[in-house]
């Protein structure tokens, strides 16, 4: 079933997408991934690399971890060649670790094929590129008129054509009236002086409507109440899970293990713990039998679930490691790319 096509004139279309891309022209982001508006298209590498981590974060969280990569892998035929294993390291803190390893993969597709392929429908059989960042490499990298749509964008729309119902069900509308505003040409600044707008002006509580371009022609705002939209169902309150981590010690050196590929965390270095990810009740028997001392709890909300991970720490003397790990230097405990998770049950162990 697709949405129906809104009722917006050429004329009204054409005024807004003008309006904002006069509005993008005069207060532009100066972002290290971008081109400045109506200059040459920024390079694609750069355009996917960034569109692939500002997924599900925030752009001042993505900014160092871009500049490292880019210092590092400055180019898409780089990373292709890098280990998985220093990718998904220098990957840690970001989350959503998926997005790292179908990075390695893209990469290596797209240095065997030559470069980026220019066409949306094209950039969406590669790993890990759906529907938005196909469409966001499209527009911005070459110049494609593609209808990029994300969390901003939704806002930005829900409100300029007050649409009353509810996210996620409204989508496909958001998406169709998206279609009629986004412009012929310069479909990659237009699209980026959306999320522009959204990020800093059209802000979820406390939207600046006199220092909006849009303004005239928000329905929201013709409304009186333009915090009400987008409408939102109800969350659904996320199950608790609760598994231990194991912190085990000899010298100055830590246990830790690299996690199966797939699944919760995958091919990351972590502290063993008692497989809480895979059965989600951790009922799996520590490392090394022994006495184990309680260190703490930490609490970590992952996209389905909260975790409660208790950390134990080993007080007996370690005579043989443990099966299918590492000893780490604790001095460089910091280039180990611990996953957020594990890092704070790390600091607690230590503290």
């Amino acid at each position: 079933m697709t949405a129906s096509i809104p009722s917006t004139s050429p004329a009204h279309s054409s005024e807004i997408s003008a309006a904002l891309l006069g509005w993008y022209d005069r207060y532009a982001r100066d972002l290290p991934w971008r081109a400045a508006p109506g200059s040459p298209a920024a390079d694609p590498y750069r355009v996917w690399l960034s569109e692939v981590m500002l997924q599900q974060t925030t752009v001042a969280a993505v900014k160092p971890y871009f500049e490292k990569f880019i210092a590092r892998w400055p180019d898409v035929e780089a990373l292709a060649a890098a280990p998985e294993a220093d990718v998904m390291a220098a990957w840690a803190g970001l989350g959503y670790y998926s997005r790292a390893r179908n990075l390695v993969r893209c990469a290596g597709e797209v240095a065997a094929m030559g470069g980026f392929p220019a066409s949306e429908a094209e950039l969406r059989k590669l790993p890990g590129l759906g529907a938005y960042t196909a469409a966001a490499v499209a527009a911005i990298a070459f110049g494609q008129r593609a209808v990029v749509v994300d969390a901003n964008v939704e806002r930005v729309v829900s409100r300029l054509f007050a649409i009353a119902q509810p996210l996620p069900g409204s989508r496909k509308r958001i998406g169709a009236y998206a279609e009629t505003i986004t412009p012929e040409k310069r479909a990659g600044d237009f699209a980026q002086g959306m999320m522009d707008l959204g990020s800093g002006i059209c802000t979820p509580r406390d939207p600046k409507c006199l220092l909006c371009p849009l303004s005239a022609h928000c329905a929201a705002r013709s409304e009186g109440n333009p915090v009400a939209y987008p409408v939102k169902a109800p969350k659904k309150p996320k199950p608790l899970r609760q598994g231990t981590a194991y912190w085990i010690e000899r010298g100055s050196a830590v246990w830790l293990v690299t996690r199966e590929g797939r699944g919760m965390l995958g091919g990351m270095r972590s502290l063993p713990d008692d497989g809480w990810a895979a059965s989600g009740d951790g009922s799996g028997d520590p490392p090394l039998t022994g006495e184990w001392a309680p260190a703490g709890m930490v609490r970590h909300t992952f996209t389905h679930f909260t975790l409660e991970l208790s950390v134990r720490r080993f007080r007996g003397e370690v005579a043989e490691a443990p099966i299918g790990g590492e000893w780490w230097p604790l001095e460089r405990l910091g280039d180990a790319g611990l996953p957020s998770l594990f890092a704070k049950a790390a600091r607690l162990a230590q503290a």
